[in-house]
């Protein structure tokens, strides 16, 4: 039991460290950790117990970016709202689904992230985009059609999906990279909490390992933003090392989960 802790705690500690260093990205290890590190025997637990740890650590990063301006609320709550239906339909189907076959799509989905975020993705945007009367008939259809693809997704492999998120906001809204960022946690919480609270009543969801990695994961947190401030000027090289390994990881998964 104390190497299991001791396992969760530095796996939670890992996750908070990639996310408070480069901003995102560290919530896709959480499954692979839980389950090939800590020993989480069924996919399904590592799947609800990540989701709760997920939300967390996005609803604490949002009141920062809250605090600094940079949520576009109206847009957020219809992208949510959406996705939260769309978070509950995937959740429902992966929990259904075959454990080994889930990690498989899931190391796929891995590799598919650690592709996208070689990509280089620029700044630009409206910064006064906002969703009123006069805009809604362009921007409504967009972030509910949007919003729910990618909740469905983020509910089916349990992860937050901010990879997924932040392109999507811009994409349906054009607004700014920074404001994408920051709107995207209130999705990402809302998508957490909801494939958390679908595992949960089914039993998916180990309550002590949660409070474990999110601890890691605060402490881990601190520590990465501390970091990140003297290595500012390689985020873009370390952006690039974690999607190589993002990338390892999703491989190593699929290897696992076909053989075994």
């Amino acid at each position: 039991m104390i190497v299991t802790d001791v396992a969760a705690i530095a796996a939670g500690g890992l996750v908070g460290l990639v996310l408070g260093l480069i901003g995102g990205g560290g919530s896709v290890l959480a499954v692979p950790l839980l389950v090939y590190v800590v020993g989480v025997p069924s996919a399904h637990v590592a799947i609800g117990t990540s989701a709760v740890a997920v939300a967390a650590s996005a609803f604490a990063n949002l009141v920062a970016h809250w605090r600094a301006g940079n949520v576009k609320a109206r847009c957020a709550a219809v992208f949510a709202a959406a996705g939260v239906l769309g978070a509950f339909a995937g959740s429902s189907v992966g929990k259904a689904f075959d454990g080994a076959r889930l990690l498989a799509l899931f190391g796929l989905l891995m590799i598919a992230i650690g592709l996208v975020m070689l990509r280089r993705r620029g700044a630009e945007g409206d910064p006064a985009v906002r969703l009123t009367a006069a805009t809604a008939g362009r921007l409504l259809p967009a972030l509910l059609g949007t919003g729910f693809t990618v909740g469905a997704f983020s509910g089916f492999f349990g992860i937050g999906g901010g990879f997924l998120v932040v392109p999507g906001l811009v994409f349906a809204t054009g607004m700014p990279l920074a404001n994408a960022v920051g709107t995207s946690l209130a999705a990402v919480t809302a998508f957490g909490a909801t494939t958390a609270a679908n595992y949960a009543v089914s039993g998916l969801v180990d309550w002590t390992l949660v409070a474990l990695f999110v601890g890691g994961g605060l402490a881990g947190g601190l520590a990465g933003m501390a970091l990140g401030r003297r290595l500012a000027a390689r985020k873009r090289a370390l952006g690039t090392l974690f999607a190589a390994v993002v990338i390892a990881t999703g491989l190593y998964v699929v290897a696992r989960g076909v053989t075994g």
